[in-house]
C-alpha cells in the first residue's frame, strides 16, 4: 500500500532537499504535492488526502497553526509533523490540540527524519489494515442479517404480520426490487436417495460455492439463500423495476447453470420470474417459482421462465396450493390442528375436482409428495429408511389414490414426530441448519443466539448438550471435515478453501488444519490423491492454480 505525502514550507531549497534526500520510494510513500504556503497546502489537501503531512510552522499567507486548524475540521486521520526552528519551539503548545504527530527541528536531520516517517507510515498502514478488517468484519455480519430477513420473508416466517427492513446499499424496504431466480438440482429425489449425509452436505456445499463466486463475477449486489437441500433462491438487487432486463436474466441463469455443470458435472434446472419481484412478494413467486419447476417443463435449455395460466385454472388449483401451504406451515409451527384440517381440505378439493382436471393431478400430486418429503427433511422428522420407502414409491409413479394414500401417511408420520420433538430439540435444529448454509461466514455464539431469540448462555447450554461438543468445537469439525473433502475431491487452492470454510488467511487455516488432522493441508491432499476413491467432485477445478 502506497501513501500519500503533502510538504508545506515557504522555503524552495527544503522542499528540494525533502523530495531529493528523504527515500519516498523504498518507505513505500509517495510525494503527491508541495506547498509554500499553508492556504496552497489547504487545497492540495482536500483534494488528494494524504496520509501524511510534513509541514512548517512559520509560512506566508498561511502560517502551520492555522493550516492545522482548517485541516481538522474536514480531516481528523491524516498524520502531521510539525517543522520548526528553535526560536519558534514554543509554538508547539499551539498545536499540541491539533494532534501532531511529531515535531522536527530545523536544521532537520534527514536520517532521523526517515526514521521517523518509517515509523509513522507502519503505524498508519497497521491502522488502515485493522479498519479495513473492522469493516470486513462488519459488512458480513450486516450482510447475514439482511439474507436472515430475506430468508424469513421467503418463508413467510410470521405469516402477514409487517416487520422491520433493514435499510440496504441506500434502499429502503419499499424500494427493494429483485431479479428472482430459483435453482433446483435435476432430479433430485433420485439423487437424495443416492447420496449418505457426508455426500449431501459437500455437494450442497459446492453447488452453492460455485453459485457464489459465478454471482460475483457479474458485480452484481446479489444474495445466495440455501431454502432447503438441493434448492437455492438466487435474488440480484435493482437499483429500480426499470433496469429489469429479461433477456440479461436469462444469460445470467445461463451461465449459472453452465458453470455448476462444468465445474461438478451436475445438472441444475432453473425458474426464472418474468419480471421485477417487490419485497412484500418474495414469499408467494417463490411459491410460485417451486411449483413451476415440478410441473412445467423447461424451454430453453434447463432454464424455465413460468408463463401465467389461463384465470380458470389458476382459480382451480389455487385453493389445493392454499391447503398445501398451510399443511407445511402446520407442520413447521407444530400445529397439529391446522395440518390435520389442511390435510383434510385437500383430500376433500381432490375428490371435488371435475374429471377433465385428473390429466392436471397426477403431477401434482407428485409434486407435493416431493414437497412434503424434502420439508420433512428439512425439519428432521423423517428417517433415513422412511425417507428412501417414501422416494422409491414416489418413483414408482402411483395412481392418484395410492398418491393420496401416501401424502396421508407422510403427513401422519410428520405430526407424529413433531409432536415428540421438545422445543430444545427445534431450537438445535435450526442452529444446525443455519450453521451448514453460512460455514464460510464468521459464526459466534452470540449470532446464533441472536438468530433464535435466546440468550447466548442459554444457547451454548443447550448447544452442549444437544451435539456434545461446544460451540466452537462443533463449528472447527465441520469446517475442516469439509475441508478435508474439498482438499480430497476438488483442485480448489488451500487458500481457497480455506476460504470457503470461513477462514480469510491461509496461515491461520493451515494452523487448525495441522492441529485437527496432524498434517497440513497438502499433506493431507496429496495423501488423499494416493489412496483410490470415488471421484465426486474432480470436476470441480479451481480457477487459479497450485495449491
Amino acid at each position: 500500500m502506497k501513501l500519500k505525502v503533502l510538504l508545506a514550507d515557504d522555503e524552495i531549497p527544503i522542499l528540494k532537499n525533502l523530495q531529493i534526500v528523504v527515500p519516498w520510494e523504498e518507505l513505500g510513500l509517495e510525494v503527491i504535492g508541495t506547498a509554500k504556503n499553508g492556504e496552497i497546502a489547504l487545497e492540495l489537501a482536500r483534494e488528494h488526502r494524504p496520509h501524511l503531512i510534513l509541514c512548517d510552522i512559520r509560512m506566508p499567507v498561511m502560517d502551520g497553526i492555522e493550516f492545522l486548524k482548517a485541516l481538522r475540521e474536514f480531516d481528523s486521520d491524516t498524520e502531521v509533523i510539525m517543522m520548526t526552528g528553535y526560536q519558534d519551539f514554543s509554538y508547539v503548545r499551539s498545536v499540541i490540540r491539533y494532534e501532531v504527530r511529531d515535531y522536527v527541528l530545523k536544521p532537520i536531520d534527514y536520517e532521523e527524519l526517515a526514521q521517523t516517517i518509517s515509523r509513522l507510515a507502519s503505524g498508519i498502514r497497521e491502522r488502515s489494515e485493522e479498519q479495513q478488517s473492522i469493516q470486513r468484519e462488519w459488512r458480513q455480519v450486516f450482510h447475514l442479517a439482511y439474507e436472515k430477513v430475506l430468508y424469513d420473508l421467503l418463508n413467510d416466517v410470521g405469516g402477514n404480520s409487517s416487520k422491520p427492513f433493514l435499510p440496504y446499499r441506500g434502499l429502503g424496504g419499499d424500494e427493494l426490487n429483485f431479479v428472482m431466480m430459483l435453482v433446483d438440482v435435476e432430479e433430485y429425489s433420485r439423487k437424495e436417495w443416492l447420496w449418505n449425509e457426508k455426500e449431501r452436505k459437500l455437494w450442497n456445499f459446492a453447488i452453492h460455492n460455485v453459485l457464489q463466486e459465478n454471482l460475483q463475477s457479474f458485480e452484481v449486489p446479489h444474495s445466495v439463500l440455501q431454502v432447503r437441500s438441493g434448492e437455492w433462491c438466487v435474488l440480484i438487487e435493482l437499483e429500480s423495476p426499470d433496469v429489469f432486463e429479461l433477456e440479461q436474466c436469462r444469460a445470467w441463469a445461463a451461465e449459472l447453470r453452465q458453470a455448476v455443470g462444468r465445474y461438478l458435472k451436475l445438472g441444475i434446472r432453473v425458474a426464472l420470474h418474468a419480471m421485477p419481484v417487490p419485497l412484500e412478494r418474495l414469499a408467494r413467486v417463490y411459491k410460485q417459482l417451486q411449483r413451476s419447476l415440478h410441473l412445467e417443463r423447461s424451454s430453453d435449455g434447463g432454464i424455465l421462465v413460468p408463463v401465467r395460466s389461463t384465470k380458470g385454472l389458476q382459480e382451480e388449483t389455487q385453493k389445493l396450493w392454499d391447503r398445501i401451504e398451510e399443511m407445511v406451515t402446520g407442520l413447521k409451527r407444530c400445529d397439529r390442528r391446522k395440518t390435520e384440517t389442511a390435510l383434510k381440505d385437500l383430500n376433500e378439493s381432490f375428490l371435488r375436482l371435475p374429471e377433465t382436471s385428473i390429466e392436471r393431478v397426477e403431477p401434482i400430486l407428485h409434486y407435493i409428495c416431493l414437497h412434503l418429503i424434502r420439508e420433512m427433511r428439512s425439519m428432521d422428522v423423517i428417517g433415513r429408511q422412511d425417507e428412501m420407502d417414501y422416494w422409491s414409491q414416489i418413483d414408482r409413479s402411483p395412481g392418484i389414490r395410492e398418491t393420496l394414500a401416501l401424502i396421508n401417511r407422510l403427513v401422519d408420520q410428520s405430526i407424529t414426530s413433531v409432536m415428540k420433538k421438545k422445543t430444545s430439540d427445534v431450537l438445535m435444529l435450526s442452529a444446525k441448519d443455519y450453521i451448514e448454509r453460512n460455514l464460510s461466514s464468521d459464526l459466534s455464539i452470540d449470532m446464533l443466539a441472536d438468530y433464535l431469540g435466546i440468550s447466548g448462555s442459554y444457547f451454548s447450554l443447550l448447544f452442549k448438550q444437544h451435539f456434545g461438543d461446544t460451540f466452537v468445537e462443533y463449528v472447527t469439525k465441520q469446517r475442516m471435515e469439509m475441508a478435508k473433502s474439498m482438499l480430497a475431491l476438488s483442485d480448489k487452492s488451500v487458500t481457497h478453501i480455506g476460504q470457503m470454510v470461513g477462514y480469510g488467511e491461509r496461515r491461520y487455516f493451515t494452523r487448525v488444519f495441522s492441529k485437527y488432522t496432524g498434517m497440513l493441508p497438502s499433506e493431507y491432499r496429496e495423501r488423499a490423491h494416493q489412496r483410490p476413491q470415488e471421484p465426486i467432485l474432480s470436476g470441480w477445478t479451481a480457477k487459479e492454480n497450485g495449491s
